[in-house]
């Protein structure tokens, strides 16, 4: 028998770290290669981790709640006829090192020793706390220069009132701005006066968490946020608070989109493998009236304009928890029909089995949400920071119409939508944001009926 550590695996440039939040495996239960094992969770995306060979869950190193560092050892798998991988396999290295003289090794521990000396010297030490810190927590503290003191002062919000990212950063926010709503300041020096000094009174204590003013009454149910809620409703807040939001709403003519779709989709399925939705179309338009007013391809920073160069479309999609994840279409223009149409389905899908790399859902640069599906004729969506815009797509109805011919008007029945624009009004002016949605639009409406698939 042998042994196979699963650690926790890199899940992207800027993450090092996750939580643990289930356990999808028991100690002593039959696992198959690539059957999920744990799943994690990261302020980017929730996943599963699932094991590369085959064997029996010999051990867990972490507990529930517990964060987890990228290279971690998270689970032990008992094999059958494999190298053990835990085994120490430098063995050799070991013995070549062994034959050099161990002078340059004890200059090389001195050299070591010094500079931790002069790092520790100029770095906030953390460990003596009783308090528990996540490593992105410390290391946020240890890159803003937060004391230890301003770091034990901090309400937590976490489990066990630990500290999350949210709430440090809210501190530094509050800070930056001079409040002090959840920590004190360093004590101001004391007035000069010929008095004895007298001694400096001992800091308050942290306050405690405001209470509900609802009222819950008998039988009524109380469901805790969860994780990616909680992360959900801090990003709408700081939206609206960032953005002047502004929306304007076009009403389109799909009809010949819907009859077009409704003659190929068939054949497409057959040939491509894959159900052609009204999805990828939309995505196609937007991606190309982006290019034809790439000003709405920006992000503000400061008093500085972005202008993105890459055209990343971020597509909203419900979960079945109710929570909601936008994966990115990366360079949406340089994709045909077909193209769009696999990377949506695809995207879409993984979504829904939580199966998203964190790179999937991060750099897009404009959003679409298909409010649509739920039957709404329009709404007025919240832009996804730190972009400047969001589309949302309305129900696609039959309705009577006025259809302008050569020979007259006459009344016919059309299949039509709205589409609902919301931009940041800071940097997009009503004729940038009008026009915008207008060419989405015109693209839509002049769509040819006899187009190749």
């Amino acid at each position: 028998m042998s042994k196979f550590e699963l650690k926790l695996p890199q899940m992207g440039e800027s993450v090092a770290e996750a939580t643990l939040t289930n356990w999808l495996k028991e100690v002593g239960d039959t696992i198959e290669m690539d059957e999920a094992v744990f799943e994690i969770a990261t302020d980017k995306v929730d996943s599963e981790v699932p094991s590369e060979v085959d064997g029996v869950l010999l051990e867990k190193r972490f507990d529930v709640d517990d964060v987890v560092k990228v290279g971690e050892v998270v689970a032990v798998i008992q094999i059958e006829g494999e190298v053990d991988n835990t085994a120490d396999d430098s063995s050799d290295e070991e013995m070549v090192a062994e034959e050099h003289s161990e002078v340059p090794a004890r200059e090389l521990e001195a050299q070591m020793a010094g500079v931790k000396e002069s790092v520790s010297a100029t770095t906030p030490d953390f460990s003596g706390s009783e308090r528990f810190y996540s490593p992105l927590v410390k290391n946020i503290a240890k890159e803003e220069n937060v004391s230890m003191d301003e770091l034990e002062a901090i309400v937590g919000t976490g489990k066990e009132g630990r500290v999350t990212k949210n709430d440090i950063m809210a501190y530094l926010e509050n800070r930056s701005n001079g409040s002090q709503d959840q920590a004190e300041s360093k004590p101001q020096p004391e007035a000069k006066t010929e008095k004895v000094a007298t001694p400096e009174p001992p800091k308050q204590a942290p306050e405690k968490p405001k209470e509900s003013k609802v009222h819950v009454g008998a039988g009524d149910e109380v469901i805790p946020l969860t994780r990616m809620g909680k992360l959900i409703a801090h990003h709408m807040i700081e939206s609206v608070s960032t953005s002047a939001h502004v929306q304007s709403f076009v009403e389109v003519d799909v009809t010949n989109v819907v009859n077009w779709r409704n003659k190929v989709k068939n054949a497409f399925q057959e040939r491509e493998g894959e159900k052609l939705t009204f999805t990828p179309i939309f995505m196609e338009a937007v991606a190309m009236a982006l290019k034809k007013y790439p000003l709405m391809n920006i992000s503000l920073d400061g008093d500085k304009v972005i202008k993105k160069k890459n055209i990343n479309l971020g597509m909203a999609a419900a979960l079945p928890d109710g929570n909601l994840i936008v994966p990115v279409i990366k360079n949406a223009d340089q994709l045909n029909l077909v193209g769009m149409a696999k990377t949506v389905n695809d995207l879409a899908g993984r979504a829904r089995n939580n199966q998203l790399k964190p790179d999937e859902i991060k750099d897009g640069t404009y959003t679409v949400t298909n409010v649509g599906s739920f039957g709404s004729v329009f709404g007025t969506p919240i832009i996804n920071q730190p972009q400047v815009g969001i589309l949302a797509l309305g129900a696609i109805r039959k309705i009577p119409s006025v259809i302008e011919t050569d020979q007259g008007e006459y009344i016919g029945i059309r299949s039509k939508m709205y589409l609902s624009h919301s931009y940041d009004h800071r940097v997009v002016n009503g004729a940038l944001g009008g026009m915008f949605v207008k060419a989405v639009a015109d693209y839509l409406e002049a769509w040819d009926i006899n187009r190749e698939i």
